[in-house]
């Protein structure tokens, strides 16, 4: 169980290190001087990136729990 929590450990910081980034990049765009169309776009973009980044780690952590991941191992 603690090899596990190890395994889980760096996912989850790189997926709080995008997330950080795309809220400053979606709050950056939001700050521009550009039409509202440009800010909609890039606001969407970064929802979107950070939508798929979570979800990501969600499927990355039930690989782990379930022990999908030594499956690889084999080959």
């Amino acid at each position: 169980m603690k090899n596990r929590r190890k395994k889980m450990i760096a996912p989850i910081v790189i997926v709080a290190i995008m997330l950080a980034y795309y809220i400053v990049f979606g709050w950056l765009v939001l700050a521009m001087p550009t039409p509202w169309g440009l800010k909609l776009g890039g606001g969407i973009v970064a929802a979107l990136l950070s939508g798929v980044a979570v979800y990501v780690l969600v499927e990355r952590i039930r690989e782990i729990r379930s022990g999908e991941e030594d499956d690889l191992d084999n080959y």
